[in-house]
Parts: structure tokens; sequence; C-alpha cells
């Protein structure tokens, strides 16, 4: 079991999340490590931030041990810049205290194919490579794609919401391949309430599963299209079309481009749209932390995108 936990990037959006669930569940006592201290952070989020210098393990190291940090874990969203999560492998090992680690996964499993065509794939199959040479007892949890997406903001969320496949807020998809594989789907809300459970369990496995909902982008809009009422702009995009770096532009996408060069973001979302087609989030685990878990809830996309559209 857990008792003094730091969560890298805890004041971000998924990192947020992690902190406020384990904050509320409220049997160990969690930090921040950030860039730099923010007290309406604090305030907000009820939590302690310590600031750290993620270029020097030396100074990780330090924070580490002078807070008697038993747990890392990491939601730092670097996209494909690994370095300081590298960084933070090598203090955790270093620290005298610190004895478990999980890596800023989150998502699914890059097969080397498909890292080899995405930085961000190369940056967490190096994470995940670095943190298993450790000592350190360690878990990557894979919840699949983060269901957020669909639902916000009429499901209260801290990530920064981009529509990939399907547009709900403008009736409109563009779904990657044939859209009949399933793809896990799962609300990080729910994500971070497994994971504050989690951290009183004696032993972590390699790899932790959580499936809050799976369904094809076919079903999706189908399910989205009953609880809005309305039909939505169907087309879809070839495995060639994807392999070329692009994804047909919906509606929402225009609004990013001041934060993500268009170019940039059609490459990240082609990327995404070949694992859904590859079948990469359509995983099988024999064992989930439900299981570890019975008494918790999940939310399916449709109980979601009812509470998300039940008063328009």
């Amino acid at each position: 079991m857990s008792s003094i936990v730091a969560v890298a990037g805890g004041t971000g959006n998924l990192g947020s999340t992690i902190t406020e669930a384990i904050v509320a569940d409220g049997k160990v006592k969690v930090l921040i490590l950030a860039r730099k201290l923010d007290e309406q952070k604090e305030r907000e989020i009820g939590a302690s931030i310590l600031p750290v210098d993620y270029t020097s393990v030396e100074e990780l190291t330090r924070v580490l041990e002078e807070n008697n940090i038993d747990t890392v874990i990491s939601a730092l969203n670097t996209m494909g810049d690994n370095a300081p999560e590298l960084n933070l492998i090598k203090a955790s090992e270093k620290a005298a205290m610190t004895r478990r680690y999980i890596p800023s996964i989150w998502g699914a499993k890059y097969p080397e194919e498909i890292a080899a065509i995405s930085p961000i794939g190369r940056a967490k199959l190096a994470v995940a490579s670095a943190v298993a040479a450790t000592s350190l007892e360690h878990t990557v949890w894979y919840a699949g794609y983060f269901a957020d997406y669909y639902v916000a903001p009429g499901v209260p969320s801290h990530m920064m919401i981009l529509s990939v496949a399907v547009d709900v807020p403008n009736n409109t998809a563009a779904i990657p391949g044939s859209g009949d594989v399933p793809v896990v789907f799962t609300h990080t809300v729910d994500i971070a309430k497994f994971v504050a459970a989690s951290l009183t369990l004696s032993k972590w496995e390699p790899e932790t599963y959580l499936i809050g909902d799976k369904l094809t982008f076919n079903e999706l809009v189908k399910v989205a299209e009953e609880v809005k009422g309305v039909k939505f702009k169907t087309s879809y995009d070839s495995l060639e079309f994807l392999k070329s770096g692009k994804v047909t532009e919906l509606p929402s996408h225009p609004v990013m481009y001041p934060y993500i060069p268009k170019e940039k973001l059609q490459g990240l979302l082609s990327v995404f749209g070949i694992m859904f087609e590859s079948g990469v989030f359509n995983f099988n685990p024999s064992r989930t932390s439900k299981d570890d878990f019975p008494d918790l809830t999940l939310r399916s996309l449709k109980d979601l995108l009812t509470e998300a559209y039940k008063t328009k």
C-alpha cells in the first residue's frame, strides 16, 4: 500500500483529475510535482505543489527524499519529449523511500509499427522500457481512448477537448477505416477513481487495464444520434488516406489550429485513426481493475452522452 504519493504533472489535464480523486478518496497523502508553484491551483485541487526541475535527476531525487514520497504517478504530457519522465524514473530509482511508479502511458500499448510513425508512441515505449528496467514496483495503465472527447462540456472534464473521428456537438463524423473495429473508451474521472483506489493494493501487476465501454465508431455514431435525436453527417477515411498523414477535417478542428498547426494536428489524428482501425484499442485482458474494485462504477458512452445532452 502507498502512503505518500506524488503526481507529476498534477496540475495538468489528466494529472489534476487523478490528484483530485486521490484527495477525495482520502486514504493517502498526495503531493504535486510541477515546474512552478501555483497557489491558486493548490487551492483548487486541494494538494500542495512541490516545484521541481525535470532537467536534474539530483534535484528530483532530493525532492522525493525530503518529502518521503513512496509512490510516483506520472501524468506528464510531453508530446513526444520524454526526457522529463526518463529523469523522473531515474530519480525514483535513486530515492531511498520511493518504491512504486506509474508511468504516463494511460491509453493503449503502442505496437512497434505505430511507434515507427509516431513520436509520441516512440516516447511512450521508451518510458515503459525505462521503468521496466528498474527495481521499482510499477504498473502501466491501459484505459483506452478518453471518453471525455465525446461528452464535454456536458460531462465535466479537465481535458483539452478535441473531436477525434466523431464531432458530437456538430453532428458530424469522419470515421477512420471501416468503423467496425471495437475501441475501448473510459472517462478520465473514472480512470482517476480507480487509480486512487489502486494505491491501497499490496501488490501491482506490471499492467493494469480498465474498460469503461467498448464499441465501434459506427456504434458510437448510432448511440449519439439516438441520444441527440439527430442524423449525423458521416464520411469515412480510408486506411490509405490515413497513412498519408491526413484526416477529414471536422467542424471543431479549426479552433485548435492556433494551438496545434493544422498539418501537425492532422498527422496526430491520422495515427490515432490507424491505431483504431488496426485494433490497438480493442484489448481483451483476462483481468481489469474493476475485478479489484467491483463496487466502483464505470460509465458507458451511452450513459455519458445521455448525461451530456439530457437537457439539450
